[in-house]
């Protein structure tokens, strides 16, 4: 696949992309190298993944990492009803046959990392906020990472029948090491400026008002500005609003459009009543918060 074929591919998916972002994904696809993006809550690193999947017509394996993220979550863990079953069943065999049996893949439960490199097909291996895993899982990892293989005590090693193109995003809530950094290929993503939000959301929403479409994404762009909104409007919080307001009927972004439909953008009580503030209301609309019949320049 080359590179242009990659980027049809992603404009196929309806992903909108610069090529900075494109010939990342592509050099670390063609080398099999792992790819670590970092970036802020929102701003699309697990939507990469995704988009890789539906390009590459690959499956989608996620793990979703969490503080005390264990082996047996993540890679394998043994079926022990059906152990315990066999063993009850089969007490008269020699025991140390009957030991080696329990251990193999007739009783082994696949987990995401032992799924994606025992697929018969590659998938893509999303390996998701990783920065919330403790620092030991992250260690765990590095053998995959490198080698394209793990260790399982009771097996021994386990070679990728196929390579998956993984993905590791972090939002960067703690340091990475760098023995994970330097296996992996790098990317950060910021969130997007008006041009990039306003083309997302026509790719996307192409029903909704062209016009609309601009004044919900200059007022995301003054949202996210705004030093007293706690958390900031992902992108996909951009199409869950307009969204909403088409399908309330509504054309322009007015202020009584806006209180209705505050709680799809902002996800917090403070960040709600700051917009409660007349300002804060002018500026994302145009309009004074006291008359939704006229702008104000």
């Amino acid at each position: 696949m080359t590179l242009e074929e990659l980027k049809e591919k992603m404009s196929r998916a309806h992903y909108v992309y610069d090529d900075t972002l494109a010939t990342v994904l592509y050099v670390a696809l063609t080398l099999g190298r792992p790819l670590l993006i970092e970036g802020a809550a929102g701003v699309g690193k697990t939507e990469v993944a995704k988009v890789m999947a539906a390009a590459l017509n690959r499956e989608l394996v996620r793990l979703q990492c969490y503080e005390g993220l264990e082996e047996s979550k993540a890679l394998y863990e043994w079926n022990y009803q059906k152990q315990l079953l066999a063993i009850q069943v089969n007490q008269s065999e020699d025991r140390d046959a009957l030991t080696k049996s329990l251990f193999s893949d007739e009783y082994m439960l696949e987990r995401p990392l032992l799924k994606s490199i025992r697929s018969e097909k590659p998938v893509v291996l999303l390996i998701d906020e990783i920065d919330k895993a403790d620092e030991e899982f992250e260690a765990f990892l590095l053998e995959l990472l490198s080698e394209m293989q793990v260790t399982v005590p009771e097996v021994g090693t386990i070679r990728a029948k196929t390579t998956p193109f993984v993905v590791l995003t972090s939002n960067r809530a703690r340091p990475l090491s760098e023995a994970l950094r330097r296996r992996c290929a790098y990317l950060y993503i910021d969130y997007p400026d008006l041009d990039k939000e306003l083309a997302i959301l026509r790719e996307k929403l192409p029903h909704v008002d062209d016009r609309l479409c601009a004044q919900v994404a200059l007022a995301v762009q003054k949202l996210r500005s705004q030093e007293a909104i706690l958390k900031k409007p992902s992108i996909a919080e951009t199409l869950d609003w307009a969204a909403a307001l088409d399908a309330l009927g509504i054309r322009e972004l007015t202020p009584d459009a806006l209180r209705q439909t505050a709680g799809f953008v902002l996800k917090n009580n403070e960040d709600l009543e700051v917009l409660e503030s007349e300002p804060v209301t002018r500026e994302l609309t145009g309009h004074c918060g006291h008359c939704g019949e006229h702008t104000h320049d």
